[in-house]
């Protein structure tokens, strides 16, 4: 439950910082972000197979 209310929190700041910040810095954040896990991502599922 704490988790969950920690989480909430975050994401209500996060919203509330993004709210302030131009739409093309969001963008161009955003498309940081996602990039980033898109990485992250295929570099887990090489891993596994080598393993």
């Amino acid at each position: 439950m704490f988790v969950l209310v920690a989480a909430l929190l975050l994401l209500g700041i996060l919203l509330g910082a993004v709210a302030h910040v131009p739409l093309p810095l969001s963008l161009a954040a955003a498309a940081v972000i996602g990039c980033w896990l898109l990485i992250f991502a295929v570099r887990e599922r090489t891993s596994r197979h080598l393993r």
